[in-house]
C-alpha cells in the first residue's frame, strides 16, 4: 500500500495523540504536524498550578518535545508554524513560519485539524492593558509567575468561577496573593447545581478569598500607582496587580470555515463518528468540534482533555481504514479547590431544565446522599454530598455531581462508567466494588446511590426536595425526627418535632388526612419514618438528602451579593 502524507494542525491534547497513533499504525506514513505556538505536547491543564509553584519546573509541563517526536517517532514537528489556509481542491495546506516570515505550501492525503479553543474575550474595556492575562499557554503562565516573583504582586483579581478560574485563584491565594474572584453569575461553576458547587464558595471565604457572585465587570483601568482597577457595575472597584480573565473557551474554526467546512449549530466543526469532516480528507478533533452527547442526543461543545485524545486517537484509526466510532461525551469532569473536590458526570438539573429534557422525554428525578467517603468506623472518614439524576421511566443514569474532601473522583469515576455502559440505578445497587475500611464501605457510596434511587422507583418511599419545603402546601405536615438537641440547633419552619424513636407509640398524634414530610439531617432516620408511616397507612414522604442539603440550597439560593 503507498504511504500517505498526513498533516495535522495544532501539536497539543488532540493533534499530538493523533500523530503517535498514526505512526504506531503506519510505518511507513509521512506525518508532519504543525504548531503555530512554541511548544507542542504541553499540559496546559497543569498551567495554573505552574503558576501557584505546585508545579515548579516549566520542562514538567512538556509530555513531549519535537527532539522526542522525531527521535521515537519519526514525525516532524513544525513550531512558531501556522497554518494560514487549506486548499481542498488540491489537498494542500498555506503556512506562515512566523520565525523567518517564510510562506510556502504543503500537500497532504490526510488532514487532521486540532486547532482547539480561544479564550472568549468578554466585552471589557481595559483587556489588553500590561498585567492583564488569559491562562492558555505556557508563556501566558511564565509571565504571570514573573509579575509575582520579580513585580512582587501582591493582589489580584479573578473573573470567571469556572474550571480554570478556580484553579487559578486557588493556586494565587497559595502564593500569598489577596485574590478577588468575580462571577458573573450568581454560583460557581454555573453549568452544576448551586447547591452542589457552594461547599467551593465556602471554602474559598474561609481561605481569605473576596468572592463576588451576581458581580459584572464594567472596565479594567490602569492606575497612577501602577495597579489595576476593576471596575464593577455596583460602582465597586477591586484594586490588583494582576488580572486573570477566565470566562470560558470557545471553538477555533476560522480554519475550517474559510475552507468552507461545514459548522454545527453550536458554531463548532461538524464531524461524523469518524471524526470527519464534511470533506472525506479531512479530520478534526478537540476543542474545535461538535459531538454527540450520550444524554440529551444532541451536538455538544465539551473542553476537555480527555475526550480530544481519545478523538486523536480515534481519527488515527479512521484515517489508517479501521472501522471505528466515537461514541460521543458526557462531560466527566473534576475541579479541586484548597481541600474540596466537585467531580460530575452526565448533566445537571440545571442543565436538564434549560435544554428542557426534566420532564420530557426522561421524566427525571434526583435523589441525594452525604455518605463517608470509607467506613464510618475507621479514622478519618470524611462526608461527601452526592447527587444523582435518573430517569423515573427505567431507572437510567442522567448525571451525577458529588462534592466533599476525599472519594468524590472514585464515585464518579465508577458511575460515569456506568453511564457509558447504558447503566441504570439498578446496576449501581448490585456494584460489586472493593470494601476494607481504609477505602470503602460494605455498602459503598455507589451501592447507597442505586438503594436509595431504586427504593423510589419500586415506590418504597416517595421522596421531596429541599426547594418544596420552601413554600410546601397548606395541608403538609413537616415531620422532623432528629433528637431534640438536633431540632434546638436549626429545623425547617413550622416543623413538628417527634424523635424516630418515639415514632411508633405516639403515631396516633399525627394526621392520616394529610400528606407527611419526613425529614432528618441527612435523610436516612426519616426513611425509616416514612417506611413505618406507610404501612400505618399514613400518606408519608421523605426529604431527599435531609437537613444538610436543605442547608445547602437554602445557602446557595440566598440573594446575591449584588445585582448584575
Amino acid at each position: 500500500m503507498a504511504s500517505k502524507r498526513i498533516c495535522i494542525v495544532g501539536g497539543v491534547a488532540g493533534g499530538a495523540s493523533c500523530a503517535a497513533r498514526l505512526r504506531r499504525l503506519d510505518e511507513q506514513a509521512e506525518i508532519i504536524l504543525f504548531e503555530k505556538g512554541p511548544f507542542v505536547s504541553f499540559a496546559n491543564c497543569g498551567l495554573p498550578y505552574y503558576v501557584g509553584d505546585v508545579i515548579r519546573r516549566e520542562e514538567n509541563l512538556l509530555v513531549a518535545t519535537p527532539d522526542l517526536f522525531r527521535q521515537r517517532f519519526r514525525i516532524e514537528v513544525r513550531l512558531f508554524s501556522e497554518v494560514v489556509g487549506i486548499d481542498r481542491d488540491r489537498r494542500r495546506i498555506r503556512v506562515q513560519d512566523h520565525q523567518t516570515g517564510r510562506n510556502y505550501t504543503e500537500t497532504y492525503d490526510a488532514l487532521v485539524l486540532s486547532p482547539g479553543a480561544f479564550p472568549v474575550r468578554p466585552p471589557i474595556p481595559g483587556l489588553d492593558l500590561p498585567g492583564v492575562f488569559f491562562v492558555r499557554t505556557i508563556p501566558d503562565s511564565r509571565e504571570i509567575r514573573r509579575m509575582i516573583e520579580e513585580n512582587r504582586a501582591q493582589r489580584a483579581v479573578v473573573i470567571g468561577g469556572g474550571y480554570i478560574g478556580l484553579e487559578m485563584t486557588e493556586n494565587l491565594a497559595r502564593r500569598g496573593l489577596d485574590v478577588a474572584l468575580v462571577e458573573m453569575q450568581h454560583q460557581l461553576m454555573p453549568l452544576c447545581d448551586p447547591e452542589m458547587v457552594w461547599p467551593l464558595y465556602l471554602v474559598l471565604q474561609e481561605k481569605g478569598v473576596v468572592v463576588r457572585l451576581g458581580a459584572q465587570v464594567d472596565a479594567i483601568e490602569g492606575g497612577v500607582d501602577g495597579q489595576l482597577r476593576v471596575r464593577l457595575r455596583s460602582q465597586d472597584e477591586l484594586a490588583a496587580h494582576l488580572v486573570i480573565v477566565a470566562v470560558g473557551v470557545r471553538p477555533e474554526v476560522r480554519l475550517a470555515q474559510e475552507a468552507g467546512l461545514a459548522l454545527g449549530p453550536l458554531g463548532g466543526i461538524r464531524v461524523n463518528e469518524k471524526m470527519q469532516t464534511s470533506d472525506p480528507s479531512i479530520w478534526a478533533v478537540g476543542d474545535a468540534v461538535e459531538v454527540f452527547h450520550v444524554v440529551t442526543g444532541q451536538p455538544s461543545l465539551v473542553p476537555l482533555a480527555g475526550p480530544a485524545n481519545r478523538q486523536g486517537r480515534l481519527a488515527a484509526d479512521a484515517i489508517c481504514g479501521r472501522n471505528v466510532r466515537f461514541r460521543g461525551v458526557q462531560g466527566t469532569a473534576v475541579v479541586g479547590v484548597f481541600d474540596q473536590v466537585l467531580a460530575m458526570t452526565g448533566l445537571s438539573e440545571k442543565m436538564l431544565k434549560s435544554l428542557g429534557l426534566w420532564n420530557e422525554p426522561y421524566r427525571c428525578e434526583k435523589i441525594y446522599l452525604h455518605p463517608g467517603h470509607h467506613a464510618g468506623y475507621y479514622p478519618g472518614a470524611e462526608t461527601m454530598a452526592m447527587k444523582l439524576i435518573f430517569s423515573k421511566i427505567d431507572g437510567k443514569i442522567l448525571g451525577l455531581q458529588v462534592v466533599g474532601k476525599k472519594g468524590a473522583v472514585r464515585r464518579t469515576d465508577v458511575i460515569a462508567m456506568a453511564m457509558q455502559k447504558g447503566g441504570t440505578v439498578f446496576d449501581l445497587e448490585e456494584a460489586e466494588l472493593c470494601y476494607a475500611p481504609q477505602f470503602g464501605s460494605a455498602k459503598d457510596p455507589v451501592n447507597l446511590a442505586g438503594m436509595i434511587a431504586a427504593n423510589v422507583l419500586r415506590g418504597d418511599v416517595e421522596v421531596v426536595h429541599a426547594e418544596d419545603m420552601d413554600q410546601p402546601p397548606q395541608d403538609v405536615l413537616i415531620l422532623d425526627v432528629r433528637e431534640p438537641f438536633e431540632y434546638r440547633r436549626g429545623h425547617i419552619p413550622h416543623a413538628v418535632h417527634m424523635p424516630l424513636g418515639t415514632i411508633r407509640e405516639r403515631m396516633a398524634e399525627l394526621p392520616k388526612d394529610r400528606e407527611i414530610w419526613a425529614y432528618c439531617y441527612v435523610g436516612q432516620r426519616s426513611y425509616l419514618a416514612a417506611r413505618a408511616l406507610r404501612q400505618y397507612g399514613y400518606r408519608a414522604k421523605n426529604l431527599s438528602g435531609g437537613y444538610r442539603t436543605y442547608t445547602l440550597w437554602r445557602q446557595a439560593a440566598r440573594p446575591s451579593q449584588e445585582k448584575p
